[in-house]
């Protein structure tokens, strides 16, 4: 089971959130107790031709590189005969193309060393640069609600049903305009983004996710070159869901949900509802199941949300590295009507001036960071004069590809306990006596242990990472695992990973407050299951971005005939400015906050009192 968002260039780091320095005394001479337990490494799949970036057919020549080369305008009619012409020489000189774009005059090709060389001397070349690799920003991520009682979601009742608002949507105001009677439902008649066109631009997206399959208008996946952009690999493995998540940010539908983790209160059973449920969505693959892709890709996305009239392109991806050919194709982008939104970035307060990250950093894309469920800076999302608004970008709460954000069913003699199930593992579930296998150090570290099965209890730390727990304990007969947390400042989210090169048994993790609990029920049995939901948590400025989009759509689709301009003025004019005390004197715009918060009620109110243009 691969995580909601794999971390990304500038994702978050893991921290003190369970990774942990390898084992340095994990005795190698014990013998496994079960050998047809033992946990057995997986191989990682051959990387496609495409997800690296290069044509296949230029895979035998070892060194060539993917490169972006811009040519002088062509001179004279551009037929179809005379672009054909330019690829042809091209590749008389030894390079492979994967792209071309007539608009900008450039293409994305394969080099070897001694083909650049080559197409250097050509007068008609302009600059060659790589084609360098972009990724998802979105950062550590949990399948689900953080367990402290504070942060539970606040849920709007209406007409008697559990509302699908989150406190992320209602920071934004997006609920305030199409349900301005606080009564659960859209009101006929207002602002819902319908008549507008959002272009994600992403690692793809489940289509058949019941809270998307209505705004779904149609999709292209850039990474496999077809009509199909779903977050899957070759086999038919899904990705890391990155896509899915920003998708239901922008578009889930009210009243349709798919499956829900029961066990937690604090979620609506009815899913969640989008920031604009009434636009259509146009869905660009450009990012593989790891979260990474080429930025060559990201232009022709980008071309095609503009051959497909899309008004908004929103784009949870980025990298360090600058592109001329890429600035071109957003400028272009802006010029022909439409706003991009692109991520800030998650390198937070390690980032710098030279640091910021593209496609957000460009003069013609809307750069947006996070802010908490208080609207405060979180550390991770990073800043700068650039930065035009942030959104909610922490624990929120969105769509996941269908049946795959693992939740634990786990209880003793019919009591259920909340706990976090780890990334990774099965969906099986298991019953058996509760063994204390202490911090799961070496292969005898459970007494009683028996091939027959158990359940392992086992504590975190000891200098020995959970995989390897898991590991030692599965080779004594553990047939699932309870990890017991010993950070308190951990307990809100256990984010523990195992990783995916293994085939693990069902394992979930217990704060610290249940610790005491299951130590006095070892001997017992203890039930755990794993199951999955079509939900998750994740944090980032992949998440804020969707947000700031949304609302642009709101507005948007209150006064369609405004130009894109004219948007942007009142998204700046209405947000809720939150101020930097390192810059008092900044009083419409600052490094950390931008203009402000997204304020979508604000917007369309002072959307709807706009002048006409004459």
């Amino acid at each position: 089971m691969r995580r909601l968002v794999l971390l990304g260039l500038l994702g978050i780091a893991g921290g003190g959130c369970g990774v942990e320095p390898p084992p340095d005394d994990v005795m190698p001479q014990e013998q496994p107790l079960c050998p047809e337990l033992v946990v057995q490494s997986k191989a990682a799949p051959a990387a496609s031709s495409r997800a690296t970036g290069t044509a296949s057919s230029a895979l035998s020549s070892g060194d060539a590189q993917p490169m972006l080369v811009r040519f002088r305008p062509q001179k004279g009619p551009r037929t179809a005969a005379a672009l054909r012409g330019r690829e042809d020489r091209v590749r008389s000189l030894g390079a492979r193309v994967k792209r071309h774009w007539p608009t900008l005059e450039a293409m994305a090709l394969s080099l070897t060393p001694e083909a650049q060389a080559r197409l250097a001397k050509d007068p008609d070349v302009l600059s060659i640069e790589p084609d360098h690799k972009v990724s998802a920003l979105g950062g550590v991520s949990t399948w689900t609600r953080p367990m402290a009682a504070s942060s539970a979601t606040p849920r709007l009742q209406g007409g008697g049903i559990p509302s699908e608002y989150t406190q992320a949507l209602r920071m934004t105001q997006a609920n305030e305009v199409w349900d301005p009677d606080n009564a659960g439902s859209l009101k006929p008649g207002t602002p819902t983004g319908s008549g507008r066109t959002v272009c994600v631009v992403d690692s793809g997206m489940d289509l058949q996710h019941p809270e998307l399959q209505a705004v779904y208008a149609g999709g292209k996946d850039f990474v496999d070159d077809d009509e199909d952009p779903e977050d899957k690999d070759a086999q038919g493995a899904w990705g890391g869901g990155h896509g899915t998540h920003v998708a239901g940010i922008i578009a889930a539908q009210p009243g349709v949900h798919g499956n829900v983790n029961p066990n937690d209160p604090t979620l609506s059973p009815s899913g969640v509802v989008g920031a604009a449920p009434g636009v259509r969505l146009l869905v660009a693959r450009v990012l593989d199941t790891d979260g990474n892709g080429k930025v060559s890709d990201v232009i022709t996305a980008v071309e095609w949300c503009v051959e497909k009239k899309a008004n908004i392109i929103s784009l949870s991806l980025g990298s360090s590295d600058s592109s001329d050919l890429e600035r071109e194709a957003f400028d272009k982008a802006r010029a022909a009507g439409l706003l991009s939104f692109a991520a800030s970035g998650n390198g937070g307060e390690t980032a710098t001036e030279e640091s910021r990250v593209y496609p957000a950093a460009y003069d013609s894309v809307i750069a947006v960071g996070a802010v908490d469920e208080e609207a405060k800076h979180p550390k991770f999302s990073q800043i700068g004069p650039h930065l035009d608004f942030v959104a909610p970008g922490v624990n929120i709460y969105s769509t996941y590809p269908r049946g795959n954000a693992p939740y634990a069913n786990l209880s003793i003699g019919g009591t259920f306990y909340a706990s976090s199930a780890l990334d990774y593992v099965p969906y099986e579930e298991y019953e058996g006596k509760l063994l204390n296998c202490g911090q799961g150090r070496g292969l005898r570290s459970c007494p009683e242990a028996t091939c027959d099965g158990f359940v392992a209890y086992v504590e975190r730390g000891g200098d020995i990472t959970f995989a390897d727990k898991v590991r030692n304990v599965r080779s004594q007969g553990a047939r699932a695992v309870i990890i017991g947390n010993n950070d308190p400042t951990d307990d809100e989210s256990l984010l523990f990973t195992l990783g995916s090169n293994g085939s693990w048994p069902p394992v979930t993790a217990v704060t610290t407050t249940l610790v005491p609990t299951f130590l006095a029920q070892v001997g017992q049995n203890v039930r755990l299951g794993i199951q999955g939901s079509d939900y998750a948590f994740s944090t980032g400025t992949s998440m804020a971005t969707p947000y700031a989009s949304a609302v642009a759509a709101l507005v948007w689709s209150a006064r369609p005939e405004l130009t894109s301009d004219q948007v942007l003025e009142i998204l700046q004019k209405s947000a809720r400015y939150i101020p930097n005390p390192a810059q008092p004197s900044k009083t419409e715009q600052n490094d950390v906050f931008g203009y402000g918060l997204v304020q979508a009620r604000a917007a369309v109110e002072r959307a709807l009192v706009y002048p006409s243009s004459p």
